[in-house]
């Protein structure tokens, strides 16, 4: 560590979510010392946001000494510019959504001038596998993060892959199924990933075969509107059938882009993040198999196939903070 990382030693980490904004302040070796949230909504404009989040930093970075034992800030934002520190035309932050807020310098100017950086939650994560995680000593490595929607951080060379313009990396949204009978995705395509293989995917594949067969299965006893992918993985974990049929299907696909992501930047490990890998081998053993049966022969038993290492709770406060480092 340089010597002003010795004298300040800690980041601030922002996890910046649709729903909740949660602050940590972090050292070196990924222990949280302090940490606080707002709710991110509710808020008329960034300037009035970035007030609220400032009132409420202000007590737990007196707890750790003032604002002069921070070296940095990092940010995991949706539709977030590394490049730029901007958030743009981001749907879910009511602040955010008809524009471009250059949150970082709006931060920076409000704590003594100290460096913030931002990047999207997946590539948090990405950073925050390499400098706390599982990830730590590789190289070349892709995040997939499986929540309600899929995200993807790459790692190449050691190097977070951003792109020409901060966006590079959206894996969710490689088309899995062509033509009119893809499932339509949030992003107004066709066919994406993250339509089959993220949460809110799950519960959709589990509707679909539930009212396409009559066959028993303990998921019928919740109204269709209400099964969510949680619903499935205790179904499947219980020896249901159906449960766990939908959970190849979503396994073999995930796999299946697991193999043609390896053909660009041939990762030494794919290491997947969030609340479904909680299923555990019920989605693992899948991606591992179909994987294995797609990927070109060059590229057959190489990667390793993890879980990722980090703390749930802390997980993405981790990763933000893994931005701070970066800086």
């Amino acid at each position: 560590m340089n010597t002003q990382a010795t004298m300040k030693p800690y980041v601030i980490g922002l996890d910046l979510g649709g729903t909740n904004s949660v602050f940590g302040i972090v050292d070196s070796r990924g222990e949280i010392k302090a940490t606080t949230a707002i709710k991110t909504g509710g808020f008329d404009s960034a300037e009035t946001y970035v007030d609220a989040c400032i009132n409420a930093l202000q007590p737990i970075i007196e707890q750790v000494g003032g604002i002069e034992t921070i070296k940095a800030m990092g940010i995991g934002a949706p539709n977030a510019n590394y490049y730029k520190g901007t958030i743009e035309f981001a749907p879910n932050l009511p602040w955010a959504h008809n524009g471009i807020v250059p949150l970082a310098q709006m931060f920076s100017d409000r704590l003594g001038g100290i460096p913030v950086a931002m990047t999207n939650d997946a590539n948090a994560a990405a950073l925050g596998e390499m400098v706390y995680g599982v990830a730590r000593g590789m190289k070349n490595f892709i995040v997939i993060t499986l929540g309600t929607g899929v995200g993807s951080g790459i790692v190449v060379n050691g190097q977070l892959l951003y792109g020409s313009d901060g966006f590079a990396g959206e894996l969710g949204h490689v088309t899995m199924v062509r033509g009119e009978e893809g499932r339509l995705c949030g992003c107004g395509r066709k066919g994406c990933l993250e339509a089959y293989c993220s949460a809110t995917g799950v519960a959709r594949t589990a509707r679909e075969l539930l009212a396409k067969t009559t066959r028993p299965s303990l998921l019928r006893d919740i109204k269709p509107e209400d099964i969510t992918s949680l619903e499935v993985s205790i179904a499947a974990g219980k020896g249901d059938e159906l449960a766990n049929e939908i959970y190849e299907f979503t396994g073999k696909m995930l796999g299946e882009a697991c193999a043609d992501f390896a053909a660009f930047s041939s990762p030494e490990a794919f290491i997947f993040f969030g609340g479904m890998v909680k299923a555990g081998e019920l989605i693992m053993k899948p991606i591992r198999e179909s994987y294995e049966q797609h990927v070109m022969p060059i590229f057959r038993g190489k990667a390793q196939f993890l879980v990722s290492g980090l703390d749930g709770a802390s997980a993405a406060v981790l990763g933000a903070s893994a931005v701070g480092w970066e800086i």
